[in-house]
């Protein structure tokens, strides 16, 4: 299929866009924060700074295809059981999204939800259905990406868009099986309209295991990404970090330069980073931090807590296999991937565009 222009709802920073700009895809994002719309703006991408529910796809007449990564928080299944309650609380309303329920029932026991944030992660098919119904152009194509928990969600939106006329894969991939320099796991869909064969992006990369050789493994793929591949700094040193300790600080994680980076998260400043003697050395720069999600060195990261926005944001790269994929290329090459390493510009729309969109299309089908 041929993209005209994506329209990325929760697009952060800026991640996803960044890999469809590079392609050559034109994108208008809707983020609400306004730290990340600095940084997007910094780096020339079209911008609706506001909330993806005041919006819906008839705004957006030119763009063909969805993307979207709602927040997550809700969903996390540690704890009291509320990740699990709203788990089965969005599962319930995407059925009556399906069964096109009035919107008036649906928006008030949203409404009367604990946390907003739970139905958030149903706007994108709120948008998928509304340019069936309403637009009468569904989206040639769908895109959505988030953290392993979610995966259920994505299920359940892959049956209600076969349902719609879509060939759907979705699953579980790991960053690193596609040159990221980092583990980390994310939930991904994609869907195409029309009938298949559609799948998920095939690993260019051997998964990370500790403790074994990065060149041992499927002699067909290639060797995983480090640290040091990425950075600049041509010494040895070791990152210490608190992910996946539950706050124990005799359990703290620790990765090697020659070794992938542990996931980056928000709070990647707090991460130590010693030489081979133990000594402290600088901590990562928002460069850095933004390289280890594969960010161009250059990006114009912007705005207050840019640990946050890099660490909320989908890796480039590997959006850029998930796009191919979604769209039935063939997977990028290295001269495509090489260009994420400096970021050029993209052309804007004409002035005032992206800001003055006016919301008119909020309804459910």
């Amino acid at each position: 299929m041929q993209p005209v222009k994506i329209v990325d709802l929760f697009a952060g920073p800026g991640g996803l866009d960044v890999a469809a700009e590079t392609l050559g895809i034109p994108t208008v994002g809707i983020e609400w924060d306004a730290s990340a719309c600095e940084t997007r703006r910094a780096a020339g991408l079209e911008t609706v700074e506001g909330d993806v529910r005041d919006h819906g796809p008839s705004d957006y007449l030119e763009a063909n295809v969805l993307a979207g990564g709602p927040p997550c928080q809700t969903f996390t299944v540690a704890g009291s059981g509320a990740g699990r309650r709203a788990l089965d609380e969005v599962l319930g309303f995407v059925k009556r999204m399906v069964a096109r329920e009035a919107h008036k029932e649906i928006r008030k026991d949203l409404d009367n939800l604990s946390d907003e944030r739970t139905g958030l992660v149903l706007e994108p098919l709120r948008w998928a259905l509304k340019a069936i119904d309403v637009r009468k152009a569904p989206y040639q194509a769908i895109i959505l990406e988030q953290v392993p928990a979610v995966l259920p969600v994505w299920e359940a939106y892959a049956e209600a868009l076969r349902g719609e006329g879509y060939a759907v894969a979705c699953g579980q991939l790991r960053t690193e099986a596609y040159g990221v320099p980092q583990t980390r796991k994310r939930a991904v869909l994609i869907a195409r309209l029309g009938a298949g064969p559609i799948s998920l992006p095939h690993p260019t990369h051997r998964n990370y295991r500790k403790g074994v050789l990065r060149h041992a493994g499927d002699p067909n793929l290639r060797p995983w990404r480090t640290m040091a591949d990425a950075l600049d700094r041509r010494y040895p040193f070791s990152v210490i970090s608190n992910y996946g300790t539950g706050g124990d600080p005799k359990a703290r994680g620790r990765r090697a330069h020659n070794e992938p980076s542990a996931t980056v998260t928000g709070k990647i400043s707090r991460n130590r980073v010693v030489s081979a003697t133990g000594d402290e050395l600088p901590r990562f720069t928002h460069s850095e931090a933004g390289r280890l999600q594969t960010f161009p060195h250059d990006y114009p990261w912007s705005g207050r807590d840019v640990g946050q926005q890099i660490g909320n944001a989908v890796p480039p790269r590997l959006a850029m296999h998930i796009l191919s994929a979604a769209f039935g290329w063939t997977p990028p090459t290295d001269d495509m991937l090489k260009k994420l390493e400096t970021w050029i510009t993209p052309a804007m729309p004409a002035p005032g565009v992206q800001d003055d969109v006016i919301a008119k299309d909020v309804e459910y089908a």
